[in-house]
Formats: structure tokens, sequence, C-alpha cells
């Protein structure tokens, strides 16, 4: 299916939530590849900035060779200087920010001269399936392959399909981890719930649902609050 890609007037933006491993990534990929917006990550900017040796990039790293915590300015200026490229004139897709309410102060200052946030999808997800779903991670030590022992086993157990390399679990996956990634979710990001709701623009979709059935929820969302007329609109169907 081909869509165009019109400017929306005014631009579209949307602020996803929700915990670590409520699949915000995928769900900002999928939206992203049907309607055209830009999947704005913070991850991806933090690697593109620090590849590139950007003078924001050569600025986070001095926070981070010293083991500090990269200054909530830095992230914001990663994210003015991605919103203001020709691509996000229609919008963008927030995934990974704002993380906190000074962010969230932050993001209404960019977009205070074009329409602000217009939906905050929250990803509703338990505890317990934050826990299984990271902690079920096994990555390939020779090809990064990532691999679930429930949801996406390999064949032989330990071994990568692709090479037989073995496979991890990354630190980042171990529970103790992701015990202290709900913390600080629930510390610093969960605030930015009751924010967003007394704004009017939160919409909690059942994150525990298979992908496409989460898709399918986001975009009737857009749909029910005439969103998604303002966004890239589907052209006539080929093949």
């Amino acid at each position: 299916m081909k869509f165009t890609r019109p400017m929306a007037n005014p631009p579209l933006f949307l602020v996803f939530l929700g915990p670590p491993g409520s699949g915000k990534g995928t769900q900002a990929r999928l939206l992203h590849e049907r309607i055209g917006l830009p999947h704005v990550s913070t991850g991806d900017l933090f690697r593109h900035h620090l590849k590139n040796n950007t003078p924001l990039g050569l600025l986070a790293r001095q926070y981070m060779d010293r083991g500090e915590l990269v200054p909530d300015g830095v992230t914001v200026d990663m994210v003015a200087d991605r919103l203001a490229q020709s691509d996000a004139a229609c919008g963008a897709i927030l995934d990974g920010f704002p993380r906190n309410l000074a962010q969230v102060v932050a993001l209404e200052a960019m977009l205070a001269d074009r329409g602000g946030v217009s939906l905050a999808p929250l990803f509703a997800v338990s505890d317990e399936e934050v826990m299984r779903r990271i902690t079920g991670r096994r990555t390939c030590r020779l090809c990064g392959a990532i691999y679930h022992i429930e949801f996406n086993p390999p064949k032989q157990p330990g071994v990568c399909d692709a090479d037989g390399g073995e496979l991890y679990q990354r630190d980042d996956d171990r529970p103790e981890t992701v015990e202290k990634r709900l913390y600080v979710y629930y510390k610093q990001t969960a605030p930015l719930i009751g924010y967003y709701f007394a704004k009017g623009v939160l919409a909690e979709i059942d994150g525990t649902q298979p992908p496409e059935a989460v898709q399918a929820a986001l975009l009737q969302v857009l749909t029910d609050r005439g969103l998604l007329a303002r966004m890239p609109v589907p052209a006539a169907v080929t093949g």
C-alpha cells in the first residue's frame, strides 16, 4: 500500500507513553511505516550524535565518560534539532521523550507555535508482563539476533538459528535491572500520565495484545478523535 505525504495543518505530534517493554518502539515503527510521520526515538538520536561526533554528541560523551547522567538540556536540544528538520513539518511520533515533567515543559515550549501535543497513547502493560517480556530475551553473541524463550524461541535452546552463536541474557534484560528501570519509570515518567490526562490528550491502549491488534487500536483512537485526517492519508491501493 502506498501513501502520500501532504502537509498537516496543524502538525500532528504524538507522545508514546508506557513502561519499558510495553512495545512503544514497535508501535512507533509500525505507525511510521503506515502513515509516514517520522519516528523520533531518543535512543536513535543519541546513537546518531555519538557516532557522528556532532557538538551535541561530544557534549553528551563528556558526561558519559565521567559516568554521569546526560543532563535534560542535552536531550532536549537533540530533540529540538530533530523536530526542526523538514520531514517533521507534518509532526512526529515521539518515542522515549519526554521522560519527566521538566522535559514536558521543554517540549511544550518547542511546540508552542505548532499546536502542541495532539495525542499521548499509553500502552498499558502490567509489571508482571514487563518482566516476562524483557527477562525472556536472549541475544546472539555473534550476530546480535534477538530471541525470546517464550515468544520467539530458537530451534535449539541457547543456540542462534542463523550462525550457531551462543545466546545470552544481556545485563539490561536481567530481572534486577528491569526492576530498576520500572522504579525509574514510576518515579519520573508515570507522572506524565496525569499531565496528559488533564490536557485531554491521553488515550489508554491495551498493550498486552499482539502488535497488529495494538496498532489497529491505535489507528482507531486516531480515527475516533479526528486526528487521522490530519496525517498523511492512503493513496490508491496497488497490488
